[in-house]
C-alpha cells in the first residue's frame, strides 16, 4: 500500500506535493531561477559598462568634447557623409514647394539639426535589427540604406516610390532594411518599438530595436506603458528621445513637468527601473557612445535604456497648408513667429551640426577642407538625381489605391 503524502512537510519546505499545481509552480520558478543565474554574470558587467560610459559621456557633454569612446577614421567620414545626405536631402524636399509647386501634396516635417542624432545612433545598426521613427522620418532610412530616389519618389507620390507612392513623407517604410515604418500618430511607433523588441528577444539572435520619438511623445500614454513593459521584460530596445524643445507650437516647458522644473526629460526612466542619460545631440560621436553603451546592454539581453538627445530643428515644424488643402513653403521657424526669439534661433544656426561635424574632423587631421568639398559636391548630385527621377515617375493607377486593403 503506498505511504500517504505528508503534505505539511512540503509546505514547510516552500513546495507542493508532487504532481499537484505548487508542485509544478515550485519547479518552474526554480527552472527560472537557474537560467536567471546562467546570464546574471553577463547582465552585471553590461549595467557596469553602460554606467561607465554614461558618466564618460555626461562629462564630456558638459564640457562640449569629443566623445572618448570615437570609432575610427573612416567611420568618422563615413558619418560626416550621412549627415550632408541627410541635411541635402531635407533641404531638397523643402526646395521643391517652390521650385516644383504642387508636386508634394500634405504635410512634410523635415529632420535638419538631427543629424547628428540620427547618425551617432545608427551606427550601430547590424543584420536583424530594426528601427522604428516618427514621421519627421526621412534620415533614418537614407542611413539604412534606402534609395534617395525612391525616398524622394515616395514623397512626391509616385509610383516609384517605397511604398509605391501610397504612403508619402509621413509613412516611408523599407523593412528589408530594417526600416519597420512610420506614423502620423505622436508616440505611435513606441509600442510598435516594443512588439518588434520582443520579436528579437524571443529569436535569441541578440538583435536590437532603435525606436526614435520627439520629446512630445513622452506625454503621450504609450510611452509610459511601453517603457514599463520593455523594462519589467528586458526587452532589447534603445528609446531615442530626440529633444528639439519644441513641441509645434509650444515649448517643452509648457506642456512637460520635468522641463519646467529644469530637469533632463531622461529622469523619466527612473519610474521604470531603467538607466536614462542625456546627450548632446548635435555631436554625433557623444550620441554614439550613448547608443552604444545601450546596445550592448540591450544585446546581452539587460534591457532597455531610454537615451535623451537633446537636439535642435531647424525648420519650422511642417510646411504651410493653404485652403482648400494646397501646400505652400515653409513658414519661419515657431521661435521666431510665435516666441519671437530670434536670438535663439540664430544661436541654433551657429551650431549647426553639420558644419560643426566639418570643423571638428578637420582640425582633427581626419578630414581635409577639400575632401570634405569633395564630398559635399557628391551628395548634391546624388539628391539632383534623386529629384529628378522622381518628377519624371509616373503617378498609381487609379485602381491601385485598393491594393492590400484588408477592411
Amino acid at each position: 500500500m503506498a505511504r500517504p503524502v505528508d503534505s505539511d512537510r512540503y509546505r514547510r519546505n516552500g513546495a507542493g506535493p508532487p504532481g499537484t499545481p505548487e508542485a509544478t509552480t515550485d519547479l518552474n520558478v526554480r527552472r527560472r531561477a537557474t537560467r536567471s543565474a546562467d546570464t546574471a554574470a553577463s547582465i552585471r558587467k553590461a549595467v557596469i559598462r553602460m554606467r561607465t560610459l554614461t558618466v564618460s559621456v555626461a562629462t564630456q557633454c558638459q564640457g562640449d568634447q569629443m566623445s572618448l569612446q570615437a570609432p575610427n577614421e573612416e567611420r568618422q567620414i563615413w558619418i560626416y557623409t550621412q549627415m550632408l545626405r541627410i541635411r541635402e536631402f531635407e533641404e531638397r524636399v523643402k526646395r521643391t514647394f517652390t521650385e516644383h509647386p504642387g508636386v508634394i501634396r500634405g504635410h512634410t516635417h523635415l529632420g535638419d539639426g538631427t543629424e547628428a542624432s540620427i547618425v551617432g545612433s545608427l551606427c550601430h545598426f547590424r543584420a536583424g535589427d530594426a528601427a522604428l521613427a516618427t514621421y519627421r522620418c526621412h534620415g533614418y532610412p537614407l542611413v539604412l540604406g534606402s534609395d534617395p530616389k525612391a525616398m524622394m519618389a515616395e514623397i512626391y507620390g509616385r509610383v516609384d516610390g517605397l511604398c509605391k507612392g501610397l504612403g508619402g513623407s509621413m509613412h516611408l517604410t523599407d523593412v528589408k532594411r530594417g526600416f519597420l515604418g512610420t506614423s502620423g500618430i505622436v508616440g505611435a511607433g513606441i509600442p510598435h518599438a516594443a512588439g518588434a523588441a520582443w520579436a528579437a528577444q524571443i529569436r535569441k539572435k541578440a538583435e536590437v530595436v532603435y525606436c526614435f520619438f520627439g520629446d512630445g511623445a513622452s506625454k503621450q500614454g504609450a510611452f509610459h506603458e511601453t517603457l514599463n513593459i520593455a523594462s519589467l521584460w528586458k526587452l532589447p530596445v534603445i528609446f531615442v528621445m530626440e529633444n528639439n524643445g519644441y513641441n509645434a507650437m509650444t515649448t517643452s516647458e509648457q506642456e512637460d513637468a520635468n522641463a519646467a522644473n529644469g530637469e533632463p526629460l531622461a529622469v523619466k526612466a527612473r519610474a521604470y527601473s531603467m538607466p536614462g542619460v542625456t546627450v548632446d545631440g548635435a555631436d554625433p560621436l557623444v550620441v554614439y557612445a550613448a547608443v552604444g553603451a545601450a546596445v550592448e546592454r540591450a544585446r546581452v539581453g539587460a534591457g532597455p535604456t531610454l537615451v535623451e538627445s537633446k537636439v535642435y530643428r531647424l525648420s519650422a515644424h511642417g510646411n504651410i497648408i493653404a485652403p482648400p488643402g494646397v501646400p505652400l513653403h515653409y513658414p519661419e521657424h515657431e521661435a521666431i513667429t510665435v516666441f519671437g526669439k530670434r536670438e535663439e534661433y540664430e544661436a541654433a544656426l551657429r551650431g549647426d551640426p553639420v558644419p560643426r561635424f566639418r570643423a571638428t574632423l578637420i582640425k582633427a587631421g581626419v578630414l581635409s577642407a577639400a575632401r570634405a568639398n569633395e564630398l559635399g559636391e557628391q551628395v548634391t548630385k546624388e539628391m539632383d538625381t534623386a529629384v529628378n527621377f522622381a518628377v519624371k515617375s509616373p503617378f498609381p493607377k487609379p485602381e491601385s489605391a485598393l491594393d492590400n486593403v484588408y477592411a
